[in-house]
């Protein structure tokens, strides 16, 4: 398998030196200065190059929404596809504010959306009922990881240098639950959410159904991709592969909130050096995402209370990041300034 490419620790090193001559107290500009240093390391520059975003939105259906899981049906995974297509969703405006790089994958969804100008990379019409079944078989999983990769490379052939991985897929909080709890060891009480606005009925019920997920697989000893197979599905795996390939060019994900950090979880337990190509971009409103980001450890950019999903929470925070690369390239040195420095 591919691992991460190592960061340039040289470059992280310059760009810190570079701060520390910029006309300003040093550290008065907070995580702005640091975030700069990072992508020095990320790209092998001192100063690092504007940023450059491509998203991905990867899309598929889920087998446990059989279990009562959504207020919404499985049909709407297909017809949020065609708004993606039609450039109606949250994530089409975004990217066209970004002036971002936006492509839609099929890797699993039910409904058909075959004539749709997507990309076409389906590996099965669904995952199966992870409460009662292994979600995925081991080719299924392998499949989809593999259009998440294949996804990465045409993104970073076509310039990107910033990664977003978005999800679509009624049902993928109860997967995504079920993925955290296993890899964190996270109660499911504390991990088990609302997602698309389920009621008290809808969330007890919910709770039972990752429950007995979590039971069916409590005494297997699963690697990374089995536990992927076991409990998680398409659009979470091929967004897992989209990190790990990212990471192998060497290219940073921004990763976006909760059905994106199980996916990251996962990509983790595969490669455990991913993390350092990973930047967290807000908290999710949805229970138990600060258990996944705790385990990636990674930090928020911002809480804005957002719980959509789609790779929105991450293209809101693009435009912080350019700042923070345009603020350590372009503002003057004390020297280029003629102002003195701190006094020893």
């Amino acid at each position: 398998m591919n691992r991460s490419k190592p960061l340039d620790i040289s470059a992280r090193n310059a760009a810190r030196a570079r701060q520390a001559i910029l006309t300003k107290p040093p550290g008065s500009l907070g995580q702005l200065e640091e975030l700069a240093c990072r992508f020095a390391a990320w790209q092998g520059r001192a100063q690092p190059d504007v940023l450059r975003p491509a998203i991905t939105v990867f899309a598929g259906d889920h087998g446990v929404t059989a279990e009562g899981v959504s207020a919404f049906p499985s049909a709407v995974t297909a017809e949020m596809v065609r708004n993606f297509a039609n450039g109606g969703a949250a994530i089409c405006v975004l990217a066209r504010a970004l002036d971002a790089r936006l492509e839609v994958v099929d890797v699993g969804v039910a409904g058909e959306v075959s004539a749709l100008p997507i990309v076409h990379a389906k590996v099965r019409a669904g995952s199966r009922n992870l409460a009662k079944e292994t979600a995925m078989s081991a080719e299924e999983t392998e499949a989809a990881l593999e259009a998440g990769r294949a996804a990465a490379r045409r993104a970073v052939d076509e310039g990107a240098n910033l990664l977003i991985a978005g999800d679509m897929g009624i049902g993928n909080t109860t997967a995504s639950a079920a993925l955290i709890c296993r890899l964190t060891g996270a109660s499911p009480e504390l991990v088990v959410g609302r997602g698309t606005g389920i009621d008290d009925i809808g969330l007890a019920n919910k709770l039972r159904v990752v429950k007995t997920a979590l039971a069916r697989v409590a005494w297997e000893n699963l690697s990374g991709q089995d536990t992927l197979a076991e409990l998680g599905g398409l659009e979470i795996a091929a967004m897992a592969g989209f990190y790990l390939e990212g990471a192998h060019l060497g290219v940073p994900s921004l990763v976006d909130g909760f059905i994106a950090s199980a996916a990251a979880l996962c990509a983790k337990a595969i490669d455990p050096s991913l993390h350092e190509w990973l930047l967290a971009s807000h908290r999710s409103a949805e229970a138990g995402h600060d258990h996944a980001l705790a385990a990636l450890q990674l930090q928020p950019l911002v809480d804005l209370g957002m719980r959509l999903g789609e790779g929105s929470g991450a293209a809101v925070c693009v435009p912080l990041l350019q700042m923070a690369v345009r603020l350590h390239n372009e503002m003057a040195t004390f020297e280029e300034a003629g102002i003195s420095g701190k006094s020893a």
